[in-house]
């Protein structure tokens, strides 16, 4: 899969050792991408300044205060195929407090029919691929059986389809599952279940592409790859404080609330970073920051079609967030079917609630219903919630509020793969990251954190620095 290598065309600059002596690097942009840059340059002996316009770090994957309450803005979760998401986890020391689940395990209910709830289970035996879900797929209850058979013949062709062929990205995934007698109810109980949460799309509106990649990486390449791991403490706990600790230990120069106005090249082929008050020089650049921010920072040349980047669109995520009284909920998620709702969190041990249970709603796709008033979302949710979880029948809503991210991912829309850039641009000492750039993955965290190794890769190529070792690590786990 792609990691963001030079494009067609693009400029490969090379110095050599005797040329790296004091060498720096700014980084633009405090999210995971930009953070995994700083640290992978600094450990490589790069003299490397990270500016954040946010008061905090962590980009789009982050917590705030309300009241006694920490806040994630989103529910976000990895799997352990997310080998590179696992290694800045480690890097930064954080990953007892992000645990994976010891095998997949996955709450379906449904609420569509008439007679009330049904749960079932999407769950993995240890036995190797495909036999690590053919139990949980025969004993689905909310699929038919022709379904369930129909279901295992479109895995084993998504299985054959090879990744590297563009023509994939051409296409939208319903219409190839629709070609592979896919049923609507198998769309909605399973493809979408799984597709919504990591594409940020439902299968007719995804590329092909993006989608045979999640499936086959997490469903169909090693039997434990889609075992589900996730912050049990405040994602800023592990985003922004460990993060920041792991810079500070590194010699990286951290600035948040400051904002770039404009890179630009310098007659010695150095760059100039402005920010209010100050101008930076440095040997090299990392713009690890969202499309139309980087289109707008670039300067002419770096880009063949830097119009490009503005076409690469955006989807929303809306998470209904519900603090009741007492304990509603036993188990720590589930999925949902036959309701708007798509999956829901307890969230209560790591927002710091003393009392009570806190469940966090993650709706993706939510074009709909990211601009609805708060009043409509409670009166739309609440009562769903009442028929999927009995226990909140009879507890008091203490708390109901929304978090909105109305740019939370690069939509991945079919023709998008085209559009996404690599590391390198066509300006000596200018990088991309992002999890929108040319990683071959959705816009998830592991996209992020690939971004930001292939820019630092890109940079010490560059200046003739040898990649840190520890560098190779999570490819080496792929």
């Amino acid at each position: 899969m792609s990691d963001g290598s030079c494009p067609e065309g693009a400029h490969a600059d090379t110095a050599g050792p005797a040329a790296t002596a004091g060498r720096s690097a700014v980084v633009v942009g405090g999210g995971l991408a930009g953070i995994t840059a700083a640290l992978a340059l600094a450990d490589a002996g790069v003299r490397v300044t990270l500016l954040e316009g946010r008061p905090r770090l962590g980009g789009l994957a982050f917590s705030f205060q309300r009241g006694e309450l920490t806040v994630d803005n989103g529910q976000h979760v990895y799997l352990r195929c997310c080998t590179a998401y696992r290694w800045f986890l480690d890097r930064i020391e954080g990953t007892a407090l992000a645990p994976l689940q010891d095998r997949l395990d996955v709450p379906v209910v449904d609420v569509a029919k008439p007679e009330g709830r049904r749960l079932g289970r999407l769950r993995r035996d240890p036995l190797p691929v495909p036999l690590h879900l053919g139990r949980s797929l025969a004993g689905y209850p909310h699929l038919s059986l022709a379904e369930r058979a129909a279901v295992g013949r479109a895995a084993l062709a998504l299985k054959g389809l090879d990744l590297a062929d563009p023509t994939l990205d051409t296409q939208d995934f319903g219409s190839w599952l629709a070609a592979h007698g896919q049923s609507a109810r198998a769309v909605e109980a399973l493809w979408d279940l799984v597709g919504v949460a990591t594409l940020n799309a439902v299968a007719g509106d995804a590329s092909l592409g993006l989608a045979a990649m999640v499936f086959k990486t997490g469903l169909l390449s090693d039997p434990g790859a889609a075992d589900i791991g996730w912050a049990h403490v405040p994602l800023g706990e592990l985003h922004d404080r460990l993060a920041r600790k792991a810079l500070d230990s590194a010699g990286v120069r951290t600035e948040v609330r400051t904002r770039v106005t404009s890179v630009s090249t310098n007659e010695n082929g150095t760059w100039s970073v402005q920010v209010p008050g100050e101008t930076l020089q440095a040997d090299a650049v990392v713009l690890a920051v969202p499309q139309r921010e980087t289109h707008d920072l670039l300067p002419p040349g770096a880009l063949d079609a830097p119009d490009q980047l503005l076409r690469i669109g955006t989807a929303p995520i809306l998470n209904v967030h519900v603090v009741y009284d007492r304990k509603v909920l036993a188990r720590p998620f589930f999925a949902a079917l036959g309701t708007p709702v798509q999956w829901v969190f307890d969230r209560t041990d790591a927002s710091g609630l003393g009392a009570g249970q806190y469940l966090a709603l993650s709706q993706s796709a939510a074009q709909d219903e990211i601009d609805a008033p708060v009043a409509a979302l409670r009166e739309r949710y609440l009562p769903e919630l009442e028929r999927l979880i009995p226990g909140t029948r009879d507890a008091v809503v203490q708390d109901f509020f929304v978090t909105r991210e109305r740019t939370a991912t690069f939509a991945p829309t079919p023709g998008v793969g085209r559009l996404r850039p690599g590391a390198r641009t066509k300006a000596p000492g200018l990088y991309l990251a992002g999890a929108w750039t040319a990683t071959g993955w959705p816009a998830t965290m592991e996209s992020a954190v690939r971004s930001g190794v292939s820019a630092a890769d890109a940079v010490l190529s560059a200046l003739g620095r040898p990649r840190p070792r520890h560098l190779f690590e999570f490819e080496e786990a792929a």
